[in-house]
């Protein structure tokens, strides 16, 4: 898994992150989501690191990067203390400015990061989400059957009594869809109750620091600035429940393509070679004029 790449732990100004990396050329960071760690890149990254430099962290909270300190608004997991440390990430490792891809809760971070850090991102995939404000304000009987875990992980304790009364059977998954080094990594996480917490603690922060930073972005006309690539799962959910994804984004970026991918929800893992050919096309496009 990950042939040529390397395996660091980089210390950062607020986390200590896992990261894998390996390429060379232009460099992109792929964030994962929930419940995953970098090792859900292991098809996807290869291919990509032919071209570009390809950098895999564990998110903060997730995984065996660090897990940061419990505060009562959750500031701590917010997807803008975790843009910041992509940033810093990105320039320990020499670059100032990076492409990103970022799936699952890994896409709410690589937004907040284009929003916040728009000199340091020059293009950025979305793939299966929505801002977190505009999954919450388009609340309906059929997001809260789909979604309904969106608030009971939000919930105090209780998720995490019940994800670990029995992880494998809450969670799912198997060596046989995943790759054996890729399920061992991701099993390793859900049975550790460290990261159970942090999981959980993305999904508190998103209710509520999370969406108010997405309402004051709207407030002030914020958009991302750079050219942005949305793929959605055709076997998930995300057309059933907002019918047109492209029209969610349109009032947040101005440069904006997008469509659906043959696959469940864990693209990178289902169909890494039609996903990794979409973002070389996006990636490598020339830069309109």
């Amino acid at each position: 898994m990950f042939e040529g790449f390397t395996l660091d732990f980089i210390d950062l100004p607020e986390a200590r992150l896992r990261v894998r990396h390996g390429g060379s050329g232009p460099p992109v960071l792929l964030l994962h989501g929930h419940p995953r760690t970098h090792a859900t890149w292991h098809l996807v990254a290869p291919i990509l690191a032919r071209t570009h430099t390809v950098v895999c962290p564990d998110l903060r909270g997730f995984g065996q990067s660090s897990k940061p300190a419990d505060t009562p608004d959750h500031r701590g997991s917010s997807k803008r203390a975790k843009a910041g440390d992509c940033v810093a990430l990105m320039r320990r490792l020499g670059f100032e400015r990076f492409a990103l891809v970022g799936h699952d809760r890994g896409s709410y971070t690589a937004f907040r990061t284009a929003m916040d850090h728009p000199d340091a991102v020059t293009r950025l995939a979305i793939l299966d989400g929505v801002p977190i404000v505009e999954a919450l304000e388009r609340c309906d009987v059929r997001f809260a059957q789909a979604w309904w875990h969106w608030f009971f992980f939000a919930q105090k304790e209780k998720p995490e009594r019940a994800i670990l009364a029995d992880p494998d059977a809450w969670y799912g998954g198997s060596p046989e869809r995943m790759g054996e080094e890729n399920f061992a990594d991701y099993r390793a996480a859900i049975h550790d109750p460290a990261t159970v917490h942090g999981m959980m603690e993305d999904y508190r922060a998103g209710l509520g620091v999370d969406r108010a930073y997405d309402e004051e972005d709207r407030r002030q006309g914020r958009k991302v600035r750079c050219p942005v690539l949305c793929l959605w799962s055709l076997k998930d959910d995300l057309e059933a429940l907002y019918g047109d994804v492209l029209g969610v984004w349109r009032p947040w970026a101005a440069d904006l393509r997008g469509h659906g991918i043959d696959s469940g929800h864990h693209m990178a893992e289902e169909a890494p070679e039609e996903l990794a050919a979409a973002l070389l096309r996006f990636l490598e496009e020339e830069p309109a004029r």
